[in-house]
């Protein structure tokens, strides 16, 4: 049987693991400062058009114009189910 994450869980997931330091010591994606903003090399189409909010903890492709939350971001690098990304993310917390 599967196990069932709650609503509140998953929002801890998606609010508290930073999406700096996913990108930079866990999932160790390319990055870059420019002018301020981490850039991310984009799981999606391989460009640096990117950028993290540290307000909001969403990365943003301007290219694709895709928005990545902790888990749709692990989903995307990992090529995993979203289940799969939740156990991976859970350790973070």
């Amino acid at each position: 049987m599967q196990k069932l994450y709650s609503r509140e869980f998953l929002m801890r997931l998606r609010n508290e693991v930073p999406m700096e330091r996913l990108l930079c010591e866990v999932l160790n994606l390319p990055t870059k400062r420019v002018e301020g903003y981490l850039r991310f090399l984009c799981p999606l189409c391989g460009e640096f058009n990117t950028a993290v909010n540290p307000r909001t903890n969403l990365g943003r492709c301007f290219l694709c114009k895709r928005n990545f939350n902790p888990i749709d971001l692990v989903i995307a690098v990992k090529g995993c189910g979203f289940l799969t990304a939740v156990r991976f993310l859970s350790r973070l917390l």
